[in-house]
């Protein structure tokens, strides 16, 4: 064959492409199971964070330590235990199955529970767990990440300092969800509101709108005292 046609030309990239191909989906096939893995550690990591247990050396050991199931929601408010395999999709799990995550955690002595959330801030994804005491109303800890929010601006929900104003907060006001996020220095119900981030306005509000699309969810049996 004429290595200087055409025809040649375009068989040799057609190969390579098909090689290259072949490659990527091995080495991505191969990955997998680790990256799986991974995302669970991070994701059981976040869980922690949300009972305030931050930078252990031995996530997995810590998880099995503080939480001790992941529960699903029923309609009636009650739970049933997760027998499937750990999930770290949970916004994907309640829109396509309509499953609904709570996990529940022994703190010193004291039941914790445990609500995935997710939205949207300013520039893409917002997300994060609230740790509530065993009242099923009053905040214990929170976590929040984003994927590419403003550094020093709406990326800060991603701060200890902004999760910490959630401590000690209330879920719920005469049954409906009322925990919010309000514009910086115009809180007016204590109990319930926490001071937005100043200059993050828009993400603030993500994540007020997340915390009530959310927890919404979760009302009856937030209510089931």
């Amino acid at each position: 064959m004429n290595t200087n046609s055409n025809r040649y030309t375009i068989i040799y990239a057609s190969v390579m492409v098909v090689i290259v191909a072949f490659l990527l989906a091995f080495v991505s096939s191969a990955l997998k199971s680790k990256q799986d893995k991974n995302m669970e550690l991070d994701t059981k990591k976040q869980i922690l964070s949300a009972l305030n247990v931050r930078n252990v050396k031995n996530a997995e050991e810590a998880y099995s330590q503080y939480v001790k199931a992941d529960m699903l929601l029923n309609r009636d408010g009650t739970l049933v235990e997760n027998d499937e395999a750990f999930s770290t999709a949970y916004e994907k799990e309640a829109k396509e199955r309509g499953r609904l995550h709570i996990f529940v955690a022994q703190v010193e002595g004291s039941t914790k529970y445990i609500f995935p959330v997710y939205g949207a801030g300013l520039w893409g994804a917002v997300w994060g767990y609230v740790a509530l005491n065993d009242d099923k109303d009053t905040v214990y800890g929170t976590y929040f990440s984003h994927t590419s929010e403003t550094p020093g601006l709406g990326a800060e929900i991603a701060t200890e300092h902004f999760q910490n104003e959630f401590r000690s907060k209330k879920v719920l006001n005469n049954g409906e969800v009322a925990l919010s996020v309000v514009k910086h220095g115009r809180i007016q119900d204590a109990d319930h509101e926490v001071d937005g981030i100043s200059g993050g306005t828009i993400t603030s509000n993500g994540v007020d709108t997340m915390l009530k699309t959310c927890l919404e969810n979760y009302k009856v049996f937030l209510n089931n005292k």
